[in-house]
């Protein structure tokens, strides 16, 4: 299988570090706890990812209402659409993929990690079981099982919910009905493998709860209808005096006198 050529090195890799947790390691931890703590560092490992990954989230929040309008200018239209949203993904410097960068940094993990427990290298004796009810190496469908591939698939639900938070409505809903559809398929394989996985939703989790504390959310535009009061506009300062204009002319000084009326004179009657 040339999938199996490619990975045996990261297999190599899964199988010492489980040696080194498992109980005839250093650390001494059974093997269901070996693969929880195998979980722990594989996340720690792609923290980079992680924080590339939640910087592009802000990055989408931020532009969202951007996004929304050319994606309602060009409705009709979805070629035009996609090449206007990747023009903007330019000049914004945005990368929508960035998201799903720790996911598929996952998946070479996720089928060397099978392949391991395929052929587990565990003693004779070695207590295989987690929590006392599953065992790492038998199928999800045995015993217990069915119960840890319910837990899987409501954590596989929380984190798909955390990291559609930017992703449009149909993309949103894929996202939510995979982990259901794929049940079917999770049954059938190893209860350590689905044990990794859910240890990894749960991270997604708590790293999605963490985030959105941090992440402070975007800011909405006021909503106005017509009973909505106008704004109150700041009354305009009033103009300087230009230096060219000519002063008011001064009131006369005859205007604020009383005007004094004269009057005739009489004239003087002959003397008989």
């Amino acid at each position: 299988m040339i999938i199996a050529h490619i990975l045996t090195p990261l297999e190599d890799i899964l199988r010492d570090i489980l040696k080194w947790l498992g109980p005839h390691g250093t650390i001494g931890l059974t093997w269901a706890w070996s693969i929880v703590a195998l979980t722990v560092i594989v996340r720690l490992v792609l923290v980079p990812l992680t924080v590339r990954q939640i910087h592009s989230m802000q990055n989408l929040q931020r532009h969202a209402p951007q996004m929304k309008e050319i994606q309602k200018k060009y409705k009709a239209d979805k070629k035009r659409q996609q090449e206007e949203l990747m023009k903007f993904y330019r000049e914004n410097n945005i990368n929508p993929a960035a998201s799903c960068l720790p996911l598929l940094a996952q998946f070479p993990v996720f089928i060397a990690l099978y392949l391991v427990l395929k052929h587990f290298p565990h003693a004779p004796g070695d207590n295989l079981e987690w929590l006392g009810l599953w065992n790492i190496t038998a199928k999800a469908s045995a015993g217990w099982g069915p119960v840890l591939v319910a837990v899987y698939a409501a954590s596989q639900l929380a984190s798909s919910y955390f990291m559609s938070a930017t992703a449009d409505r149909a993309q949103r809903i894929m996202l939510l009905v995979l982990p259901i559809a794929f049940i079917p398929f999770i049954i059938n394989f190893k209860v350590g493998l689905v044990l990794y996985w859910m240890t990894t939703n749960l991270w997604t989790v708590g790293q999605g709860l963490i985030t959105r504390r941090l992440m402070p959310r975007p800011a909405t535009p006021e909503r106005r209808s017509s009973r909505t009061p106008p704004r109150e506009t700041a009354p305009a300062p009033a103009a300087a005096p230009e230096q060219n204009a000519e002063p008011a002319p001064a009131p006369s000084s005859t205007s604020s006198q009383p005007r004094r009326v004269k009057r005739k004179k009489k004239k003087a009657r002959p003397r008989r």
